[in-house]
């Protein structure tokens, strides 16, 4: 039996939690279909906390999107006992001329965000968890802080299903055909149909995308929580979320939340290119290593026992900005891929973007940075 839907979202995650609940919102006729379970642990949402900040050094053209994510991160979490959203305040660390300080800084000053500018001695003085390098430079944005990416995901969803849409887990799409403006999507339990499809689904899409296959790249991402000497300077009070830019290469971190230890991560980690049902999800000693190598010298009194780890995927496209485009040839599938390892902070309003083109084939956000047109010469 073949049932007939508007639209299919194919991942239930970060990305297609949001667009699920934001097509549910407008009337439309929803299925999501997710593999595992909802909130799991094998994709790019998971991790107990993820950064979203407004001072952004990726482009200054995120910023307008960070803006609306907010506001539609406040909206999901009102009413609620406990808050999605933790604001503490972030630090862009660099060096005068790196890409962390100087797009951080680049970013504040076009979009007139508040912000202040801290040496070294500064940024030890204000928040006594960190050992800079004496040459270091931090952007201070009031406005950063993190998510809690699992609650995000089992909130979108909830409201979704509230609204009448249909959430299937633990149910695999095998492939899909689209033609004369319907799609056919099956899986391992069944058939179904709807005018449009959106793919989300995150490491997945270069398996369910083939015009992608040459663009996305999953690598292997390890998150260590350390032992804190002094817990007080790591609290969210007093340890601002950051991104630190260093000899050692650029690292990620958090105040203490949800699980004892100071939370820190290294971009593009060890550089493994893995695929998304086989990757190793074991911390080995030259993963803590990789960390380590950070806390040891920059946060002294969280450099302890490693508490606990997790793994990740980063789906990286080649310039590392997202790709939200319809497929080529097939203008009834919406591709929707915010990767490269700073996606989920936009989660809300990509839901939003994805309704819009949805619903309307265009959206008043400015998406010109992620299309496939950048990649003509490199589509499968």
């Amino acid at each position: 039996m073949i049932r007939d839907f508007d639209v299919i979202v194919v991942g239930v995650g970060g990305m297609g939690s949001a667009a699920t609940y934001q097509l549910a919102a407008r009337g439309l006729r929803v299925l999501g279909i997710e593999q595992h379970e909802l909130g799991h642990g094998f994709g790019s949402s998971h991790g107990l906390t993820r950064i979203i900040r407004l001072a952004y050094f990726e482009d200054p053209s995120y910023v307008p999107l960070l803006r609306r994510a907010f506001t539609l991160w406040r909206e999901l979490q009102d009413g609620m006992d406990e808050p999605l959203l933790h604001v503490t305040g972030g630090l862009d660390v660099g060096f005068a001329g790196s890409h962390v300080f100087e797009g951080s800084l680049r970013s504040c000053r076009e979009h007139d965000l508040p912000h202040e500018v801290l040496d070294a001695s500064a940024l030890a003085s204000r928040f006594p968890g960190w050992r800079p390098a004496a040459n270091a430079m931090a952007v201070y944005q009031p406005d950063a802080g993190f998510l809690t990416p699992e609650r995000c995901i089992q909130s979108y969803a909830e409201r979704a299903r509230s609204l009448g849409a249909d959430i299937r887990t633990r149910e695999r799409v095998l492939d899909y055909s689209a033609s004369g403006g319907s799609v056919r999507v099956r899986t391992d339990r069944g058939e179904y149909e709807a005018a449009q499809l959106v793919l989300t689904a995150g490491p997945w899409m270069q398996e369910l995308a083939p015009s992608l296959r040459s663009l996305l790249t999953p690598e292997r991402q390890v998150l260590g929580w350390f032992d804190i000497a002094d817990r007080a300077r790591f609290a969210p009070s007093a340890f601002p979320v950051f991104v630190l830019e260093a000899d050692e290469g650029i690292f990620y971190g958090f105040p203490e939340y949800g699980v004892p230890g100071f939370k820190i991560g290294r971009y593009h980690h060890l550089a493994e290119r893995v695929r998304p049902d086989t990757v190793d999800r074991v911390c080995h000693p030259r993963d803590e290593a990789a960390l380590r190598d950070a806390v040891s010298r920059y946060f002294p009194e969280a450099n302890g026992a490693l508490r606990s780890s997790a793994v990740c995927l980063f789906t990286n496209t080649p310039d590392e900005h997202f790709i939200i485009d319809r497929a080529p040839g097939s203008p009834e599938v919406l591709l929707v891929s915010p990767c490269s390892g700073h996606g989920f902070k936009f989660c809300s309003v990509i839901g939003e973007i994805c309704a819009d083109l949805v619903q309307h084939g265009t959206t008043s956000h400015d998406i010109a940075l992620f299309g496939l047109e950048r990649f003509r010469g490199a589509l499968s």
